[in-house]
């Protein structure tokens, strides 16, 4: 898959040189192509933004820079769907983040100051927001997707670990424990200790539905919809 990404801060994006994405680049599994949007400025000072009409605080990104950003991109990631990141858009999930990991191509533009001329949207295929909060700008919740989205390429992990990841299904993962048995008196579950795999992954299960239950009703309930309801029969 190829990413591209257009930002007024390129030199923000170093946490996509790390980790899982990282590996990921050097398996050449993802390409990651940052651009600055400023290069694309036909303004002899490469201004990007401007007023907002009807007036108000903030500026406003430009069409003329995004347009021909995308319209240069796609000439390479010619099967690249748009993504503007924006507090108006979906809100990015698990579901989500499969879906995209399965396109060829995502070109993402990072809105920032008070957005983007509402024409800019009409060159996107999706428009999304992380969560109902603000930020600076769309250069977070650029990499959240780009991280999420990398970690489902076919290749990055291994085949199943996605599997037994918190979200899939709508459940959270199971807790872990590591050494040493006994920390302050707070013991390690026996369980988890008796070498019987079938009992250790049935009370897996069984916390992990109990944990999402009692945390995330709203996953639960996506979770019994979809038919959770033998898993906990069985559990």
């Amino acid at each position: 898959m190829r990413i591209d990404i257009i930002t007024i801060f390129p030199e923000i994006f170093t946490p996509l040189d790390v980790s899982i994405v990282k590996k990921a680049k050097e398996k050449r599994l993802v390409e990651i192509v940052i651009w600055n949007l400023r290069n694309f400025s036909k303004d002899k000072h490469k201004k990007v933004d401007d007023k907002a009409y009807g007036g108000g605080k903030g500026m406003v990104l430009k069409c003329q820079p995004i347009y021909d950003a995308v319209e240069n991109i796609k000439k390479e990631n010619k099967e690249g769907k748009v993504i503007l990141t924006s507090p108006t858009g979906e809100v990015f999930n698990q579901k989500l983040a499969k879906k995209l990991s399965q396109e060829k191509g995502l070109i993402i533009i990072c809105g920032h100051y008070e957005g983007v001329d509402e024409r800019v949207k009409k060159i996107c295929d999706y428009e999304i927001s992380i969560g109902d909060y603000i930020l600076t700008g769309g250069e977070l919740p650029t990499m959240v997707i780009v991280d999420s989205v990398v970690r489902l390429i076919k290749g990055v992990l291994p085949e199943d670990a996605p599997v037994y990841e918190s979200f899939y299904n709508y459940i959270f993962d199971w807790p872990c424990y590591t050494r040493p048995k006994n920390f302050r008196g707070m013991k390690v579950p026996e369980v988890l200790l008796s070498g019987n795999h079938k009992e250790i992954e049935k009370w897996r299960k069984k916390i992990a539905i109990e944990r999402t239950k009692e945390k995330r009703p709203d996953l639960y309930e996506k979770y019994i919809k979809q038919g959770g309801e033998n898993d906990i029969e069985k559990s």
